[in-house]
């Protein structure tokens, strides 16, 4: 047995732990969990936790229904949560998800982006992720319809008028499981709250996000309100976003840094910023992958419509940002359509698939927007040469299969159900009769 699973048995009975609980995702992102004895762990070390993929959505058929969760040991963390005593009582781990032999379960969206970057790691390249989480605080208006739990706005100071101190608790919680927050702040809309993560390489990432999830859910509820990661839930008001911030490293060096360009990005950072613009309507369903995402994506909004880059334009998909236009390890680009309620396994491997096939094929990167696009017509968009994002999941959709390079990043089994899933979805909105429709049409 290694040192980490050492650490992690010897923990366990030093702290007292009385439940272990073994997370993983879904192919759209939901977390499952198992609960285990810290007396069992030993064994689920050796052999894994057996379960029925059949039950999981799009992990297998009934006929292949035998999976195996395997603890990986460097994912280790004890919960916040304690008892009355004040006693911490649980812990958690991520599990990579493998066939009984201990073959990688292709269905499995960690093991989806671990394929993904061993791929950048054969280019010589290291990935680094840092995500800006936007979610709402809601609580129970008149007739049982949510509502947002204050009235601030942007940066707001004193806003909560319940939940007061929830940031704060928050990150607390967070930071004791290891999450590192750089910033915290209200943001425009009422309820809405921004927590930025510190970087990461793009896997504890992703499971850094999960656990985020979670833990502002559960702080939510003790504050007495509810938090939702869903991209509109206001049609009156800004939607959720999480405003990916990547970058690639060799080694040392960051991958992105030229100090001889204007705009210090180097020609490996423009070609991958080239990839995501050239296959950012193939991603989209997986980067916004409910049909709520594209009631966010709209024009007027503060969400990106078109497929361009500027250095500082927030209305572009990408962004370079330029707080720090001197400090080389900085030099990152922002990818500004993801959403809060995608799962962050594919949505990161999508992207890095679509930055590296930028840098593979020495893809140009167009000029860069310098205007506000949110105000262009889609006349004046075509004029000027940005094309348009998906409008809707139906189209996304559309696009993606289509896509040989989301096909080739998902995995066969991964791209079929996804589409399935969500063709599935869509066909489900297309068919409901909508408050919207009965207000306006019901006298005719």
């Amino acid at each position: 047995m290694d040192r980490q699973k050492e650490f992690v048995l010897r923990t366990l009975e030093e702290r007292d732990i009385r439940f272990v609980r073994l997370w993983f995702t879904d192919v759209v992102g939901t977390l499952k969990s198992v609960a285990i004895a810290p007396a069992e762990l030993e064994g689920a070390f050796e052999e894994g936790i057996g379960f029925d993929g059949s039950a999981i959505e799009g992990f297998s058929r009934i006929s292949e229904a035998d999976m195996v969760a395997r603890p990986d040991a460097t994912t280790f963390q004890v919960l916040p949560w304690t008892d009355d005593r004040g006693h911490q009582y649980s812990a958690r781990m991520f599990c990579d998800i493998t066939m009984p032999g201990g073959t990688p379960a292709w269905a499995d969206p960690r093991h989806v982006l671990r394929r993904q970057l061993n791929k950048a790691s054969d280019l010589g390249f290291s990935c680094y992720v840092h995500p800006e989480i936007e979610f709402f605080l809601v609580e129970e208006g008149p007739n049982g319809v949510p509502v947002p739990a204050d009235n601030g706005g942007y940066f707001d100071q004193s806003v909560h008028r319940s939940a007061p101190h929830f940031r704060r608790h928050a990150i607390d919680a967070l930071e004791s499981m290891g999450i590192s927050v750089e910033f915290s702040h209200h943001e425009t809309a009422p309820g809405q709250q921004e927590i930025d993560l510190r970087y990461a390489d793009a896997l504890s990432m992703a499971d850094n996000v999960m656990t985020f999830r979670y833990v502002v859910k559960e702080i939510a509820m003790q504050e007495g309100v509810r938090a939702t990661f869903m991209p509109k839930p206001f049609h009156e008001h800004a939607g959720s976003a999480m405003h990916t911030h990547m970058s690639l490293f060799e080694g040392e060096t960051n991958a992105f840094h030229d100090p001889d360009d204007p705009l210090q990005l180097s020609a490996t950072g423009k070609a991958f910023i080239a990839g995501i613009l050239e296959h950012a309507n193939e991603i989209s369903a997986v980067t916004n992958q409910w049909v709520n995402s594209y009631k966010r994506l709209v024009h007027g909004g503060e969400a990106p419509t078109a497929a361009c880059w500027g250095p500082s334009n927030r209305s572009a998909l990408v962004r370079v940002p330029m707080y720090t236009p001197s400090k080389a390890s900085s030099r990152r680009v922002e990818i500004r359509t993801p959403d809060s309620a995608c799962n962050p396994y594919l949505t990161f491997a999508v992207l890095l698939a679509a930055g590296l096939r930028g840098i593979e094929k020495g893809y140009e990167l167009a000029p860069e927007a310098e205007d506000d696009v949110w105000s262009l017509t889609s006349a004046e968009r075509r004029a000027m040469g940005y094309r348009e994002l998906p409008t809707d999941l139906d189209i996304a959709l559309r696009e993606m299969e289509k896509s040989e390079l989301v096909a080739e990043t998902l995995g066969e089994h991964v791209f079929d159900y996804f589409l399935r899933n969500k063709w599935r979805e869509w066909e489900n909105y297309r068919s409901q009769v909508t408050p919207y429709e009965l207000e306006q049409y019901l006298g005719l």
